[in-house]
């Protein structure tokens, strides 16, 4: 008897890369062998043929009308993720040796990017969840900004510690520069309270090896044209994303991506709607299990991305891990930073696989708790 690989998918609760909406991928399956019109494979076609052009332009025109991107600003793709992100936005918006920027600080990626800006100019720490492990975020009237910043860096989600800030970035007058890598297209959010966004695909938006970048025009400006070529913001979006091959496999998977979101989830608000009623699902199992369960954010800043928690002993975290792989609910584990367990219910994880971790974890705990 044949079986069927839908049958055979396990619920991939991983951090990155992540799961991908099925009706995505049998449409890649469809396209791996011929691409319908190109006479080849979508893995083979030039960055410069009519074919891949036609899917560059169709990827950033369904992604400019998902996230209301304004007139004013530029989306291009890049290569090296936000980690290259971390020293392009300060290499790009410092204009001066004295220049500065503040940083918010919620978490570990956060704190990665300031380390990199750190190499490039004088930087402010706004605000640091550290002494409480990056459980919570600030509170409006926390935030006192530096009145000649560049500009603010925050994170929007914190993947490692489960921390989400509200899509309305912070009141300041400086740009907002966000890394949105984590929760890009979960939501909706108004790119145009924003200076620059960038967000690495392999969360929510597709397979490994792309970054949206999104920058408004006059930050654009800002880009020396001293600086090295592919390090250059403004080099990149005159040339449309062909300074360099593009990661055009990883494009094309983006675009469909973004197609689903838009023909299939109905939009954003949609899918909005859905991730919060799949993140309730978990939270309310922690919060009926406290004893057992323990959350690791603060309630009001809970990612609707990355839920997570710690058992009571690391033992029995192993044992849970175990157990819940042979169920089929598989890369549970917590970052190795911080360990616990880390359950990421990014768009595609459909509500069956969180309604049966949700299973598992009850069964769990009636049969461990002491």
């Amino acid at each position: 008897m044949t079986i069927s690989p839908l049958t055979e998918r396990l619920f991939n609760f991983s951090a990155g890369p992540a799961a991908l909406p099925v009706s995505v991928l049998e449409q890649v399956r469809d396209d791996l062998l011929l691409l319908p019109g190109a006479g080849v494979s979508v893995l083979e076609i030039s960055h410069r043929s009519p074919a891949f052009l036609e899917i560059l332009e169709a990827t950033k025109s369904c992604l400019r009308s998902l996230l209301d991107i304004p007139e004013n600003y530029q989306l291009f793709f890049l290569q090296g993720g936000s980690r290259l992100q971390f020293s392009m936005a300060p290499m790009n918006l410092y204009r001066s040796a004295d220049a500065s920027a503040d940083y918010v600080l919620t978490g570990a990626w956060g704190n990665k990017a300031l380390e990199q800006a750190r190499k490039v100019g004088k930087t402010h720490v706004v605000w640091d969840a550290a002494e409480t492990s990056y459980d919570r975020i600030p509170s409006e009237e926390a935030l006192e900004f530096s009145a000649d910043a560049e500009y603010v860096h925050i994170t929007s989600n914190e993947t490692i510690h489960g921390v989400q800030l509200p899509a309305t970035p912070p009141n300041t007058e400086a740009p907002v520069v966000c890394d949105c890598s984590s929760d890009i297209l979960s939501r909706p959010i108004p790119i145009d309270q924003y200076g620059l966004i960038y967000a690495c695909s392999q969360k929510n938006a597709g397979p490994a090896g792309v970054t949206m970048v999104i920058i408004r025009d006059d930050l654009l400006e800002r880009s020396d044209a001293n600086l090295p070529g592919y390090l250059n913001y403004r080099e990149h979006a005159e040339a449309n994303s062909l300074y360099n091959t593009p990661p055009t496999f990883a494009i094309y998977v983006m675009g469909l991506v973004a197609r689903w979101l838009q023909d299939e989830v109905g939009g954003l608000a949609n899918m909005e709607a859905r991730n919060r009623e799949k993140a309730a699902l978990v939270y309310d199992v922690l919060d009926e299990s406290h004893d057992f369960f323990r959350g690791h954010a603060q309630p009001n800043c809970r990612s609707l991305m990355n839920a997570t928690f710690r058992l009571p002993t690391a033992e029995c975290e192993a044992e849970f891990l175990k157990s819940a792989a042979a169920q089929g609910l598989t890369d549970l584990k917590g970052h190795r930073s911080v360990g616990g367990i880390r359950a990421s219910i990014y768009n595609a994880m459909p509500r069956e696989g969180v309604a049966a971790l949700c299973s598992f974890m009850r069964d769990f705990r009636d049969r461990h708790a002491s």
